[in-house]
């Protein structure tokens, strides 16, 4: 999916202003290197995933009301037992100081005035300790099986002493998918430069003169000397999840379910929260769309078990969405790392304030005053032969 540079409602153009996510992927095209852009922009195989997560979203209706009290609305949500701002957080991203430098705290930065979770993937390239120390509560640790054991649990030993509350195991990549993009690119890690890579950060120095200032973003809770991305990821596995649930006494997350008896097996395992997720896309090309699962999982679990949500959101409209299918949290990816890629700071910023103000606006349209009370009554249902109950705002 090349990205457009030709779309006319990109604005103020120019002065990389970011006013959807379609702004920032198109504006991150053009400043980014290609190697950078097709490692945030790829997916696995035929990167036909990605665009059924958003079609899916896409095809969403809501139903419109009218008449309702909405002149006084909140987009707060809870999770686990925590109050958020915003319905909404930061999914964990390796390597997400590529985009811009000093990428890492500047998702910090916004997760903690918006009060929203930020979630630190093993693959970061800041560290488990800096961020529970900068961001308490707000921080949240993703985990992935490492080729040993011991390797494994290190780093949840090292996420349970700097304070973690909520662990994220990740479970949809026993081994990593190939993307295309990044084997043409020569997009390795740890990272190599050729006379190829070389000439294409050249040709970008808006990004590469900061990076090479800030300095050069690894992974940096792994061994850069030995990690090798590509390593089998299958010690996720039955058994490992029984040990860490009973290891681990803050709440466990599993991220990554697209199935029923999967949901339902975790569920029983003691996990706390279930991530509905097809990481994206960058996983298995043939994945369903995420919006097309998380209904049954809802139904399987039932109303009051947490669910958290991402894949193929792009506007506040999807996050609304989401919740009404089932989700009680969505988490973002993609778009936050083209708006940084996009115009650094000011880019993150202006398109976290799109979402909270699409979230807020769609929210009137439908007659809900809180993130709360959104659920499947919102969705427009064109087989019903009654009337949804009404919601709480339109019942005055």
């Amino acid at each position: 999916m090349p990205a457009s540079t030709n779309d006319s409602s990109l604005g103020r153009f120019g002065d990389r202003h970011v006013f959807s996510s379609a702004d920032a992927r198109a504006l991150a095209a053009r400043r980014l290197p290609r190697l950078v852009f097709d490692f945030i922009d790829g997916a696995a195989g035929s990167e036909r995933a990605p665009e059924r997560n958003c079609n899916a979203l896409a095809e969403v209706l809501l139903q419109p009301r009218v008449l309702g009290n909405v002149g006084q609305r909140s987009i707060a949500k809870s999770i686990l037992g925590q109050d958020f701002g915003v319905p909404f957080g930061i999914a964990p991203m390796g390597m997400c100081g590529l985009a811009t430098a000093g990428a890492d705290n500047l998702l910090v930065a916004a997760a903690l005035e918006r009060n929203m979770p930020i979630c630190l993937s093993s693959a970061a390239s800041m560290s488990i300790e800096d961020l529970g120390s900068v961001a308490g509560e707000h921080a949240w640790f993703q985990l992935y099986a490492m080729p040993t054991p011991d390797q494994t649990m290190a780093l949840v030993d090292r996420a349970r002493a700097a304070g973690y509350r909520n662990l994220i195991l990740t479970v949809d990549v026993p081994q990593v998918a190939r993307r295309l993009r990044d084997v043409r690119n020569g997009f390795e890690a740890p990272f190599r430069m050729g006379p190829r890579q070389l000439l294409d950060f050249a040709m970008h120095p808006a990004w590469s003169l900061p990076m090479w200032r800030y300095g050069r973003p690894y992974p940096v809770n792994l061994d850069n000397n030995r990690f090798d991305r590509n390593a089998s990821r299958a010690g996720a596995n039955w058994a490992f999840l029984d040990q860490l649930r009973e290891l681990w006494t803050g709440n466990l997350i599993v991220k990554g379910v697209m199935s029923v008896p999967d949901a339902l097996r975790i569920r029983d395992a003691g996990a706390d929260a279930i991530w509905v997720s097809n990481h994206g896309g960058r996983q298995l090309a043939s994945a369903p769309a995420t919006a097309n699962v998380l209904p049954a999982i809802r139904t399987a679990v039932g109303q009051d078990y947490p669910l958290i949500f991402d894949s193929g959101v792009r506007s506040g409209e999807d996050v609304v969405k989401a919740l009404a299918l089932g989700a009680d949290f969505v988490m973002l990816g993609r778009p936050l790392l083209f708006a940084l890629g996009a115009n650094g700071r000011k880019g993150l910023a202006g398109l976290l304030d799109e979402f909270a103000q699409d979230i807020s606006t769609v929210m009137a349209q439908i007659g809900v005053c809180s993130a709360s009370e959104i659920g499947r009554a919102n969705l427009y249902d064109s087989d019903a032969e009654t009337q949804p109950e009404l919601p709480a705002a339109l019942q005055d």
